[in-house]
């Protein structure tokens, strides 16, 4: 929530109302308030495009294991596709969620969007009130990241082979392609996740 104000306080000075209507509409973190600072510069439409795709790329990752298949109607599918966050991914992926209902994920998703909106509107309108350096401020989305990281290891239940290979993929990327490390990543921790996927399969089963 304090990210998230701390996004709507400085993305204000590009361009008042706009953060909460890209934030309600774009939904897609980070990229709601670097499109603002594109378009307000006349961007091409190409920048914009490519912006958006190494930023949000992750979502194309999400989508492989995100339960989409139990939310009901076609609506419903297009909704919770829309509104893929960080947050809901790791919500609804858990052991515990494997249980719940497409309605619940759903509404789950539509909270956390009007969270997400609120937050930066509040943001656009009364971050002027907080201070210009407020301790910690800044390390809010870090830290969430952080906590969603620690939760997601907690739920493998001592497998450890995973985080493993997150760590090595991000090493490995920041090596060799320290430009594009986000993509560089996900795309050598997608690789390894399948060569380990197709090395257990094979493995023969003892009775």
């Amino acid at each position: 929530m304090l990210g998230r104000l701390a996004y709507g306080h400085d993305a204000r000075e590009a361009s008042d109302g706009a953060p909460g209507t890209s934030a309600a509409l774009a939904f897609g973190g980070s990229f709601e308030f670097l499109l603002i600072g594109l378009v307000t510069a006349a961007a091409p439409l190409a920048a914009i495009a490519v912006s958006s795709f190494m930023v949000n790329v992750r979502h194309v990752f999400y989508a492989l294991s995100f339960p989409v298949h139990r939310i009901p109607g076609r609506l419903g599918k297009t909704y919770a596709t829309f509104a893929l966050c960080d947050e809901a991914y790791v919500l609804a992926t858990r052991e515990q969620a494997r249980s719940w209902p497409g309605r619940r994920i759903l509404w789950m998703q539509c909270f956390l969007h009007a969270a997400w909106a609120g937050s930066a509107i509040a943001g656009a309108l009364l971050g002027s009130l907080i201070p210009e350096r407020v301790t910690g401020l800044d390390f809010a989305l870090t830290a969430l990241f952080a906590v969603l990281a620690l939760d997601a290891v907690r739920d493998l239940r001592g497998e450890l082979s995973i985080p493993g290979l997150a760590l090595l993929s991000a090493l490995g990327a920041r090596l060799l392609f320290p430009g594009e490390m986000l993509l560089a990543a996900f795309a050598l921790f997608a690789a390894a996740l399948l060569a380990r996927q197709l090395t257990t399969s094979k493995k023969p089963s003892h009775a």
